[in-house]
């Protein structure tokens, strides 16, 4: 029977991944529950299970006195001597408890015990796997629907893909393999609450850091991320490698890299920019695909004036004003955007002194960044 029980708390061991001595504290504690419930009480009784064997035995302790007030805490001197001659008062005897006494109650009581510490490691186990997972991206199966909610099964649980974290106008069918970042894990009597997401800016670094060996080793950082799930996203890269170029590591070979990431997020547009410490220059390429004339950047209040092309300006702005929206966020500056012909009529470039500036003679006007020109340092 001992052999048996090891066995199996051995399989529960590598099954749900819930140490062996928990499990015999558990069997413990489930033999004082049973005592409890057959005596009333258990303040000296004790359980011990060894931990090579299985073997296990209850005892209670009993105090040796003359006369026997309490026969649950006390012995007689003349029993206490039957089991042993040497006994004295005072003494404390060890009587076994034969756990065939327990009753049918007592028996149910220590089942149940057992059962809910099984229960609860299983819950603290789960909870601690995925709460190592947090802002990680894993593989989930679509489960089905429930409302406008998804459920998707990460393995030993499910998760949450509420409406808000799902990109607009996805749709999954049952059993279907997606890819989700994990936004949080809650711990709660039920196991653990996971919440998804395939709306997050991080979702997308993840991918890349899986994708791209260049950004998964450190190579290439990803500096910052914009991005409108579904539609668009802006992505700024730097590499500490110079003989690395950030945005071919993570476009690949005619597009293989980028082409992987952009299947698995349905068709939505991403745009690799280099980043630049120089704010002006970082602006410029944010608004990339259009040209840019130059960029005036404010440092201190996150500004920018930006001067296009009349013919780019749509493009510079975008769809919406996507473009502009997105450069904005990835960048971090307030960025105005106006045609050639809005800043000379408005006087603008002749308040940067922009026209002077292909003379040498701007100063002070913040960072300009003549896009045509195809200046690397900010004019002086």
């Amino acid at each position: 029977m001992n052999n048996e029980l090891m066995e199996a708390l051995n399989m529960l061991e590598k099954e749900k991944d819930i140490s062996k001595d928990t499990l015999l504290e558990a069997i413990e504690n489930s033999l004082l529950t049973a005592c409890k419930t057959h005596f009333g009480k258990i303040d000296n009784i004790k359980a011990h299970v060894d931990r090579e064997t299985g073997d296990f035995e209850v005892y209670a302790e009993l105090t040796v006195v003359d006369e026997v007030e309490d026969p649950s805490t006390q012995i007689s001197l003349d029993d206490a001597r039957a089991i042993n001659g040497q006994y004295h008062v005072g003494d404390v005897v060890r009587k076994e408890i034969k756990s065939k006494e327990f009753g049918r109650i007592a028996t149910q009581n220590a089942k149940n015990v057992i059962l809910q510490k099984i229960r609860e490691e299983e819950r603290k186990v789960l909870y601690n796997q995925f709460s190592g997972l947090e802002r990680e991206v894993v593989t989930g199966v679509v489960q089905r629907y429930f409302g406008k909610n998804i459920s998707v099964n990460l393995g030993k649980c499910d998760a949450l893909l509420s409406e808000n974290e799902q990109i607009k106008g996805e749709t999954f069918k049952p059993n279907e393999r997606i890819k989700v970042y994990i936004l949080e894990v809650k711990d709660t009597t039920k196991g653990p609450r996971i919440l998804v997401s395939r709306t997050h800016p991080e979702l997308v670094k993840r991918l890349f850091e899986a994708e791209v060996a260049e950004v998964k080793d450190g190579t290439v950082e990803i500096k910052s991320i914009a991005r409108e799930a579904g539609s668009r996203t802006k992505m700024a890269v730097a590499s500490n490698d110079p003989n690395v170029d950030p945005v071919g590591a993570c476009v690949g070979v005619n597009g293989s890299r980028v082409g992987a990431i952009v299947d698995e997020l349905r068709g939505e547009k991403i745009d690799i920019i280099n980043w630049s410490d120089n704010s002006a220059i970082l602006i410029e390429n944010a608004l990339s695909p259009a040209k840019v004339i130059c960029v005036v950047a404010d440092d201190d209040e996150k500004t920018a004036q930006v001067i296009v092309p009349d013919y780019q300006l749509s493009l510079a702005i975008g769809k919406e004003g996507q473009n502009a929206r997105l450069a904005a966020r990835l960048t971090g500056y307030k960025i105005d955007i106006k045609s050639e012909t809005q800043a000379r009529e408005s006087g603008l470039l002749e308040e940067i002194g922009f026209d002077e500036a292909y003379e040498g003679e701007y100063d002070d006007y913040g960072e300009i960044y003549d896009g045509d020109f195809g200046q690397e340092e900010p004019l002086d």
